[in-house]
């Protein structure tokens, strides 16, 4: 039986926020107006293709702007990460990460958990490092990006279970294709994701128990 588990990253895996973070670099002032618009994305307010392209213009993050927001990601790893990860492999779970974050920046965690692929927005830089742009076609960098991002992996790995876990609308959104969505409220509770998920975990490692409840295999 093949099983797939996938994650957001940002206030899941990781308490922090990447692009908020990468903001936080540059000045306080680009920190502020950054944040809003992500917490507008994040709430459903506004369409996150709307708010991707002008965060991306204010911070123009550096190759070593994302290896710093990388070890942040890893210095706030969520503290049962480690080992429900580890569990669910156990229990052969396929773990993958699904993010509208950037690749650069959470290679690193995403090597730490031992996941090995990451569905994340590609940065692009010159040879000295400096931003040149992003993938303007990735998926998340849309909304009904992470859909689309599971429906490719659907198409490609027919699993028999697939499960997303994360805390923003754009996770909510993959609730019509896949077995369970569930919404993790360890970092936020975000209105909207709570009014319409039926599974709530504050804690990564009430995953287990809540796959058993649910009575789907716990093993291969």
């Amino acid at each position: 039986m093949k099983k797939i588990i996938a994650f957001d990253c940002d206030s899941t895996l990781s308490a922090i926020e990447g692009v908020d973070e990468l903001a936080r670099l540059k000045s306080d002032a680009t920190f502020h107006q950054v944040e809003d618009l992500t917490n507008q994305a994040m709430n459903g307010q506004v369409p996150v293709e709307e708010v991707f392209a002008r965060r991306l213009k204010l911070i123009q993050p550096s190759q070593q702007d994302c290896a710093k927001i990388g070890q942040m990601y890893l210095q706030h790893i969520e503290p049962s990460a480690r080992q429900t990860i580890h569990t669910l492999q156990k229990n052969h779970w396929d773990c993958l990460i699904i993010s509208g974050g950037f690749t650069p920046c959470i290679q690193p965690l995403a090597q730490d958990l031992g996941i090995q692929r990451i569905e994340a927005v590609p940065l692009h830089f010159d040879p000295d490092g400096h931003y040149l742009g992003f993938d303007q076609n990735y998926p998340t960098t849309r909304d009904g990006g992470k859909p689309e991002v599971i429906s490719q992996i659907k198409k490609e790995l027919t699993p028999d279970l697939l499960i997303m876990v994360g805390d923003g609308v754009s996770d909510l959104e993959t609730t019509p294709h896949v077995n369970h969505f569930i919404a993790y409220t360890g970092y936020v509770a975000r209105e909207k994701v709570l009014a319409n998920s039926t599974h709530h975990i504050t804690k990564l490692s009430e995953i287990p128990d809540l796959i058993n409840s649910l009575g789907l295999p716990t093993e291969a």
